[in-house]
């Protein structure tokens, strides 16, 4: 059966966030631990560009963590308690609990740091990579342990963040899951 048709029956066709019942997207939360329903969500698509483009967000719509941060699936847990930290409401995150590792999967993106703690990870123009972003390599890198050679031009999709250093990133080159300083990769 489809995450979508799961995620659906779970939530009886509404957002698990807002309760609107129109224009629902699956949302994954990152970073996957095994992905599959319990690391997605079922939530409209407004409220997932306003995820995306924190610039744009509006406060207004997100009154419905008050309720949502009380359901009984974890992704949806973790998901208000993000949205809550990118929101600075402190009295709302001090009523919610999540275990120590389910605590440190709602960390991971970074949310709810001080902005001088959080880890941004930049090309080579200083562009500001988000995880799932597409680069282009700007050089010839030879792959350590082994012969591989990723071509400059190569472009790279989907990639994801070291939420530990920087400097590095993972995609996949030719089928193959590398490394990549930042510094050699400028976003597309």
């Amino acid at each position: 059966m489809s995450i979508e048709r799961e995620l659906n029956k779970r939530s009886g066709g509404k957002c698990e966030l807002s309760g609107v019942t129109e224009d629902l997207k699956v949302y994954q939360i990152l970073p996957t631990r095994k992905g599959g329903l319990d690391e997605s969500v079922l939530i409209s698509a407004t409220l997932i560009e306003q995820i995306e483009n924190p610039e744009k967000m509006d406060s207004n719509l997100w009154r419905c963590l008050n309720e949502s941060m009380w359901s009984e699936h974890l992704p949806v847990q973790v998901l208000s308690w993000r949205m809550l930290s990118r929101l600075r409401n402190q009295e709302l995150l001090d009523q919610m609990y999540l275990d120590e590792d389910d605590l440190a999967w709602a960390q991971a993106t970074g949310e709810g740091e001080e902005d001088e703690n959080k880890i941004i990870h930049r090309d080579s123009n200083g562009v500001i990579l988000e995880h799932g972003d597409s680069v282009v390599l700007i050089k010839d890198l030879k792959v350590k342990g082994s012969s591989m050679v990723a071509k400059q031009g190569t472009a790279v999709r989907n990639i994801r963040l070291d939420h530990e250093n920087a400097e590095y990133i993972e995609g996949k080159v030719d089928g193959q899951q590398i490394v990549i300083i930042t510094q050699y990769v400028k976003k597309i």
